[in-house]
């Protein structure tokens, strides 16, 4: 375990646990963004309005990484979707995190 995995945790062993149960990749971009090029099969909705789609989201009834196009907007969805009882890491930028999967 690396200095930066002691610090931060290591997100590809985490992105790798929440796949492995079924994670949903939610995209937060604006919708002009995610029409631009997304993962595919992600779930897109803009960060502005995930916090009235929450009772939406637990209806998955699964982990949810979070991406934007920096990891400034999926971080603040992954705070909200946590505040409200939901398993949710930010995954980061939606490039980096599908090279992650």
């Amino acid at each position: 375990m690396g200095l930066l995995d002691l610090l931060f945790g290591n997100k590809t062993k985490k992105i790798q646990d929440f796949t492995s149960r079924d994670a949903v990749i939610l995209d937060v971009r604006s919708k002009a963004e995610y029409n631009s090029g997304a993962i595919p099969g992600s779930k897109h909705i803009p960060l502005q309005q995930v916090a009235s789609k929450i009772s939406e989201i637990k209806k998955w009834n699964k982990p949810v990484i979070t991406c934007c196009a920096s990891g400034m907007r999926s971080g603040s969805a992954a705070a909200i979707l946590k505040s409200n009882g939901i398993e949710a890491m930010n995954g980061g930028g939606w490039q980096s995190l599908y090279q992650k999967l």
